[in-house]
């Protein structure tokens, strides 16, 4: 990482989120390389392609969202939009906010995708008031300037709008290091920062659920397909992650300590005028 820290210690402890106080060269410079950090490093092919986290999704997000039309939705780093399957028939207008050309598609299920470059400033290049439902999901946490992203994310929402927004709380090892199956910058996001970051942009807290218990992958060797696209699983998940028996350290230093879900799920809304 370009930023050298004195005491890296209050980020570690998740008592600051590492990033949301960088200076624009900073924040370039992490732009850039986890421009197509994802796409690389998932080597995405689109025909083998599968989206694993649909049960997961609707459990702790889509379940909550009124049975009406959404005139604009936005997906924030959606790569194939595949996240957006199971609101098609209620969206009109779909829009997609992704900075890796290797996941530009032209529709989904014969619905057109708009494909958008976004900005290291962090700015998303919509109209106040313009959007209906965004969703965003393990993105915030590869981008600096979390802050700045969320207060956009209320600009463009449109009054009683929602966002469905999921997060790793946990940091992921220390992000100083090259660490497997990670791209190079990303870090989780201080469960207590996140909550503060959100009610002062003024969104509304409708759900949050925290998810994926560190121990509910290794279902794998029980379940054929994805585990978070199963529902049985999905259920235990939420189950598991809600007993007050496990650690919340956001920076585990041994086995017992990384017993914990590693996610929070947010639906958010923008309060009506």
């Amino acid at each position: 990482m370009t930023k050298i820290i004195a005491d890296i210690i209050p980020y570690l402890k998740g008592d600051k989120l590492y990033g949301d106080d960088f200076s624009v060269n900073e924040i370039d410079s992490w732009f850039t390389a986890e421009q197509d950090g994802y796409f690389l490093l998932a080597q995405q092919d689109k025909v083998k392609y599968n989206y694993g986290y649909y049960a997961l999704n609707f459990r702790h997000g889509f379940l909550y969202l009124p049975k009406k039309r959404f005139s604009h939705v936005l997906g924030i780093g959606s790569a194939y939009g595949d996240e957006l399957r199971p609101i098609l028939s209620q969206s009109d207008t779909i829009s997609i906010l992704e900075p890796s050309d290797g996941f530009v598609t032209k529709d989904l299920e014969g619905v057109p995708v708009n494909y958008i470059k976004p900005l290291a400033t962090g700015i998303i290049p919509f109209e106040n008031d313009s959007i209906d439902l965004v969703t965003c999901f393990g993105v915030l946490h590869h981008i600096p300037n979390v802050s700045k992203v969320v207060s956009e994310l209320y600009r463009i929402l449109k009054p009683g709008g929602y966002a469905l927004i999921r997060e790793p709380i946990v940091s992921m090892g220390d992000w100083r290091k090259p660490r497997f199956g990670l791209t190079k910058n990303e870090r989780g996001i201080p469960i207590l920062i996140f909550r503060e970051i959100i009610t002062k942009n003024g969104l509304l807290i409708v759900k949050e659920n925290k998810c994926l218990f560190s121990l509910t992958s290794r279902l794998k060797y029980l379940l054929s397909g994805s585990v978070y696209n199963n529902k049985l699983a999905v259920q235990l998940d939420a189950f598991l992650c809600t007993l007050p028996i496990w650690s919340k350290v956001y920076h585990a230093e041994n086995v017992f300590q990384k017993l914990r879900p590693m996610s929070v799920f947010y639906v958010l809304q923008k309060p009506l005028i």
